[in-house]
């Protein structure tokens, strides 16, 4: 196969970079290619690089490799670009966006991709979201961008709207839609699912369980489900031993299935009759009816905050094990089976043009879902190949579904028009359009906070008051 390139960007994080990394050093097609890696902390950078040669070595891959601390040094020539960008330091930038948001009032569930929280974590990214895409359309203007952070469809919204570089999102979330199939089918289909499986919440006492309930169920099951990012739902379940369909069998199992398990998700099913796949934690973030401070549902949902502590003491054990690895104590023959969250397989696809199927892939709306907005930012499957990424149609949404994706998609425009024009009007118009915020003088006041916090991420939104003596963002 001819060789081609692939920049990665955020490849020293030992979560993300690993994987794909490893990954495209694993590939019998990019053989002789070249990988850039791309991270702004330099001594994780320099870790991955020996880890990465390491694995070229041993693994015969004859890639050539090249690490940047800047990503201008990164694009030139560049086919593909696999970033999980995110604005330093996660844990305590997310943190403080549940914080301030609790401050004014508004208790959010999660507060990564909708909420308040959805709106200041989107706009800390956008910014050199747009930068590295302006230098790609410099550099590397036929490159496709795929991209794995979060919010994932205002990021890929911001690219697609305001850039000509092709863009596609690769969430695997869907898997877990996978896993309770499994978990709630396990008898059925003598399927041993761990015990440790007890919830979807983003933990680390339930995430290895999980992993291997995934890796279990993508063995055994299809799932077909599609909308919108974290808020996508089960339209076809099958066997993939028979072609069976198990949609019915999986209904009338869920009716007797522990109450306990998922039960946002229980009430979810129910009202709207279709399944939701992304699991209590990330639901709760697109939806109205969890966050009253007065009767608390988030405890009756059993809503767990994220861990960030822990996440970031995570981080620091992911920093040893890059160091085992880099220095040849650790072994590196487990990291060939990585298929790095997917983006490997979009990779090949294109570059041998043999097509691959792919169970959700984030693109524009070009009528793959009928009754949504053309040109937001929908999850559907994808077939990837020589000719590029080619969404399926899944026809239209139940109306009350439609609806709920609708107000998603109206508060992730907004928002990325408000980060990328710098405008407050946008900024708050898209708080109070989000179903978590329910009055206006609390909004207002939050976006001056998050605005104010945030000022050195935010500069668009102070260049109206640049000498005007004002210290606080002007209220709109």
């Amino acid at each position: 196969m001819p060789a081609t390139k692939v920049v990665v960007l955020g490849a020293a994080s030992a979560s993300f970079g690993l994987g794909v990394l490893s990954a495209l050093l694993s590939s019998s097609s990019l053989r002789g290619s070249t990988i850039a890696m791309v991270d702004i902390n330099e001594s994780q950078l320099e870790l991955m690089r020996r880890v990465i040669e390491r694995m070229n070595r041993a693994w015969d891959a004859q890639m050539t490799l090249t690490a940047h601390t800047h990503y201008a040094e990164a694009l030139h020539d560049a086919c593909f670009i696999v970033s999980a960008l995110e604005t330093p330091p996660r844990e305590k930038l997310w943190r403080m966006d549940y914080e301030i948001a609790l401050r004014h009032g508004f208790r959010q569930p999660l507060a990564e991709n909708g909420g308040p929280g959805g709106f200041a974590h989107a706009a800390r990214n956008i910014g050199p979201v747009l930068e590295i895409v302006r230098e790609m359309e410099r550099r590397c203007p036929a490159a496709l961008f795929i991209n794995f952070s979060n919010p994932m469809m205002r990021i890929c919204d911001t690219i697609a709207r305001y850039s000509s570089i092709k863009v596609v999102g690769l969430c695997h979330q869907i898997h877990l839609g996978y896993a309770m199939a499994a978990k709630v089918l396990a008898n059925d289909l003598d399927l041993r699912v761990p015990e440790g499986f007890t919830s979807s919440h983003v933990n680390l006492d339930v995430l290895g369980p999980m992993i291997e309930a995934i890796e279990l169920a993508v063995d055994r099951l299809d799932v077909k489900a599609a909308w919108i990012n974290h808020f996508t739902w089960m339209l076809d379940l099958r066997d993939k031993q028979n072609g069976a369909d198990l949609y019915p069998l999986f209904a009338r199992r869920w009716e007797t299935f522990d109450p306990s398990f998922e039960p946002l998700t229980r009430r979810m099913y129910a009202l709207f009759g279709l399944f939701p796949v992304p699991g209590d934690e990330h639901l709760s973030e697109y939806v109205p009816w969890v966050s009253n401070p007065v009767t608390r549902p988030w405890e009756k949902y059993d809503l767990e905050l994220y861990e960030w502590e822990r996440w970031a003491a995570h981080r620091v054990d992911d920093t040893m094990m890059l160091t085992q690895l880099a220095e040849g104590s650790s072994p590196i023959d487990l990291w060939r089976r990585s298929r790095g969250d997917g983006s490997i397989d979009v990779i090949e696809a294109v570059v041998t043009g043999e097509n691959a199927y792919h169970n959700a892939v984030n693109l524009p709306n070009r009528g793959q879902i009928a009754n949504l907005p053309m040109g937001a930012i929908v999850e559907t499957p994808a077939v990837v190949g020589g000719a590029g990424i080619q969404a399926i149609t899944m026809g239209s949404l139940p109306g009350p579904i439609a609806e709920l994706c609708r107000r998603e998609i109206t508060v992730a425009q907004l928002c990325v028009d408000a980060v990328v024009q710098g405008d407050r009007q946008a900024a708050l118009q898209c708080l109070l359009l989000d179903p978590i915020v329910n009055d206006i003088e609390a909004a207002r006041d939050l976006l001056d906070d998050y605005l104010t916090t945030y000022r050195e991420f935010l500069p668009q939104f102070w260049r109206s008051s640049i000498g005007s003596g004002n210290p606080s963002p002007s209220r709109v």
